[in-house]
């Protein structure tokens, strides 16, 4: 792993986002890409992008009564926004996905029934338990990454699926590397492909965890291998995100979700964070935010709030107040359930974490890594 020094740290001037973030640029202001796409946005011929996103659609709108766009979903606000505007807004007719966490939450699962009750033709798609395990636990060991198995059957699965449903069009919500600060490849063109979402998405993972995973079956490996160069040559796909064709707030996404298709908030707020109304389906995404903090020194708190600054809804300084008091939550309540699911002992998985600490930026105080810096 890459370290950074603290020396060598600096965060946005504008928001929170940290230098250590992964494919992140800063302009000579010290404002980061994803603030300077924020700006660029309000600049930005929505009413053409619009128009871009007619012509696609009506390419690939089907009157036979078949689906003509797939749709992954949680159950959450942005894919349930997604949904929602191509059904009621474009009237297409979408098909919903639904990869199902290796760990789902309670509220979870009732937010997806609600969704699907809400009117929306839906498919959840259960892979193999113990191949999932078995991914989930190297890519925790290996890449610091702890659910690349599930994470990889989300992108592959439906890309599987459409082909073989003859759908050509698959919609994502926001291109998070545009929207957060990454890559700005695909600020231009919307449509990327397999290739790209290995290399960005899987984080050049997938070769070295799933084609490598020879003690798994081909069939318990079906869902995490994308389509081969030969099936896609008959069943062209087209890969995108709604944050494209549509000025991103993920706020408004969740009113409407709320308002829509039934979605509920958490009573309290998320682990490792302020907000009550995100990522509420996996107990496995808090150790990832965890581990976030640890190779990179952000977590979750600091992804909200940043957005939340760049949304016009918080300050800086309060932003900052936020960040200290939240990020780099430990998951003590989820940790019995991570050991039971990974089949490890508190040292096996410990050792783990302890293998991502980017001791650049953390030291180890009684068991837990504490930082060595401090957020301005």
């Amino acid at each position: 792993m890459t370290t950074t020094s603290t020396n060598q740290v600096h965060w946005c001037s504008n928001c929170l986002a940290m230098s250590t973030r992964p494919r992140i640029g800063f302009d000579e202001r010290g404002r980061c890409n994803a603030c300077q796409w924020k700006e660029k946005k309000e600049t930005l011929d929505w009413a053409s992008r619009e128009k871009e996103l007619e012509a696609l659609l009506d390419k690939h709108r089907r009157s036979d009564g078949e689906f003509d766009v797939l749709v992954p979903v949680s159950g959450g606000k942005d894919g349930s926004y997604v949904s929602y505007n191509l059904k009621h807004k474009y009237g297409m007719n979408p098909l919903c996905v639904t990869v199902t966490p290796p760990l789902p939450l309670e509220l979870g699962e009732i937010n997806l029934r609600n969704f699907v009750e809400s009117g929306y033709n839906h498919m959840s798609i259960n892979v193999a338990h113990e191949a999932v395990r078995t991914l989930n636990r190297r890519g925790l060991v290996e890449m610091g990454f702890p659910y690349f198995g599930w994470l990889t059957a989300m992108q592959a699965a439906p890309v599987r699926l459409a082909a073989r449903l003859g759908i050509g069009l698959i919609f994502y919500g926001e291109d998070g590397e545009v929207e957060y600060g990454g890559t700005t490849e695909t600020d231009k063109n919307p449509i990327y492909d397999v290739p790209y979402m290995k290399k960005i998405y899987l984080e050049g993972g997938y070769e070295k965890i799933i084609e490598k995973s020879t003690d798994i079956s081909a069939s318990d490996l079906n869902f995490f291998r994308f389509p081969t160069d030969e099936e896609l040559e008959r069943t062209p796909i087209e890969i995108t995100h709604w944050s494209y064709f549509e000025n991103w707030d993920p706020y408004r996404n969740y009113l409407v979700a709320k308002e829509h298709c039934g979605l509920q908030e958490a009573d309290g707020s998320n682990a490792g964070t302020f907000t009550n109304f995100a990522q509420n389906d996996q107990a496995l995404y808090a150790l990832h935010t965890y581990l976030m903090f640890l190779k990179f020194g952000f977590g979750r708190a600091n992804q909200d709030a940043s957005i939340e600054i760049r949304r016009g809804a918080m300050d800086r300084a309060q932003a900052v107040n936020l960040v200290r008091l939240y990020d780099g939550h430990y998951p003590e309540e989820y940790i019995e359930t991570y050991l039971e699911y990974y089949q490890m002992t508190a040292e096996e998985f410990d050792a783990a974490l302890d293998r991502w600490a980017n001791t650049e930026l953390f030291e180890k105080i009684d068991g837990r890594w504490q930082p060595l810096f401090t957020v301005v």
